[in-house]
Formats: C-alpha cells, structure tokens, sequence
C-alpha cells in the first residue's frame, strides 16, 4: 500500500479503537497474567510494544507497575494522553521495530521485567527483516530473568485474494472492510470504509503475519526460547486448531 507507514493504522484507527474494540478482549485476564510475570525478575517496570490508547497499560499502572510505552502513531498517544494516568507514561513515540528508549529519561540503560505486544500489533510490522530487528531490540532491553509475550492469531490456510464484509449496518452509517491477501508473501493490506452521509472515510491497515514456528523461529535467532504458550491470557494449553496464541519467550 503506497505511503503506508508505521504510524498509519493508528491514526487512522485512534479516534474510534475504543469504541470498536474496547469491549472485545479479556483485559483483566491478560492484566493478570502480565502481572504474574513480574515478581521473579527484581523489577517492576514493564514496556508495551504499540501502547495505542492503553487499555493495557492503564491498568498496569492501577496496580502499581512502572509501565514503558512505544507507539508509532501520535493520535493514538494523544488519546493515551487523553487519561491523566496516560501522561505518567514514559513514552517513545516512534516505530517499534526499533524499541528506541534513548529519548527518555534513564531510557538507554533500562531494562524491564516484561515486554509484551498485544492483539496482533506484532504484525504491523509489516517484512520479515522488521519484525526481527524488533525482537532483537526486546532481547537487547529484556531482564536476564524477564520475559516477552506475543498475542497473535495462528494463521488459516486461506488463498483467497480479496474479499469485503459488512462489519458495521447501521441507519446512519455503514463500514465494510476490504482486503487483499498476498499468501506468498504474508501480508495482508486493507481498509475499513466508514460510510456517512456526511462523507467517507478511509482507516488503511497492513499485517505481515506469520505462524507460531516461524515466530519461535524468530526468536531463537534474537536469543530468546519459548516458555510458554496458551490459546487464551486465563493459561489455557495451546492445542493444535486455536487461532489465537499468546507466546511467553524468555532470554537464553
């Protein structure tokens, strides 16, 4: 997708994530297990990997943890900023395939308990070479004992070029999203299309998604190993079939 960058799906996205996805996910359960992570590593500071409006990361700062965000796009981080809370936040604002801390105070040297990516943000690095440049960088600011956690979803076997779905019929609005798939290549380009009266508007995204071997592939070569893998954030064994995963990889 020509101009497409690290910052477009959140801008594009920011002004209505909350509304669209905000009741969709098991955030206390995924708190939790983020939460449960922390103790065995000697601090308490954690960094979100696409920190977008902090339904996370809000309330991992509730229960007292020194939370770290890195975010490419600024209306997302305008909306963190929105919550008092967000502003306490040491913030990068930039592409995370770079994880670059050194802006903040202290950044350089930090290193953290947890680093983890929620909801399939990992694939919005869209090539190979980015994403493993990424978990290169969180291996670089991980604690010897900390821990990186990847949600994802398992990708179908599905060829299928193009497609568009309704995903909102309203009265007053419609949205369809549509997208095009390159199997070849694991990307997946695509817009949400909001249809008003009063105009259109247009939320482009783009995912270079990959499997749970290729990924664990990935992290070996950044020196981390898989500890863990559930098919939900309650624990629940993976099993061959889930479509999600969340993978717990640790430093070698």
């Amino acid at each position: 997708m020509e101009g497409h960058g690290p910052h477009s799906y959140g801008d594009g996205i920011a002004d209505a994530y909350d509304d669209w996805y905000g009741d969709q996910f098991d955030t206390a359960a995924a708190v939790d297990a983020l939460a449960a992570l922390v103790p065995q590593t000697g601090t308490r500071r954690l960094l979100e990997l696409g920190i977008g409006t902090g339904r996370l990361a809000l309330p991992l700062v509730d229960r007292g943890f020194d939370v770290w965000g890195v975010d490419a796009s600024t209306a997302m981080v305008d909306r963190l900023h929105d919550d008092p809370r967000g502003r306490t936040i040491p913030l990068a604002v930039g592409d995370m395939a770079d994880v670059d801390l050194d802006a903040l105070p202290g950044g350089a040297s930090a290193r953290f308990a947890v680093v983890f990516v929620a909801v399939n943000t990992f694939f919005n690095l869209t090539s190979a070479d980015a994403q493993a440049h990424c978990l290169d960088r969180v291996r670089a600011v991980l604690e010897p004992a900390g821990a990186f956690v990847l949600e994802g979803f398992v990708p179908a076997v599905d060829r299928t070029s193009t497609r568009v779905d309704a995903r909102t019929i309203e009265l007053d609005h419609v949205i369809l999203t549509a997208s095009r798939h390159d199997a070849d290549e694991q990307l997946v380009t695509g817009q949400h299309i909001e249809i008003r009266e009063s105009g259109i508007k247009l939320r482009p995204w783009m995912i270079r998604y990959a499997p749970p071997a290729e990924l664990d592939a990935m992290a070996a070569a950044a020196g981390l190993h898989l500890a863990a893998r559930w098919s939900d954030w309650k624990g629940t064994a993976f099993a061959d079939g889930d479509n999600v995963h969340v993978s717990v990889y640790r430093p070698n």
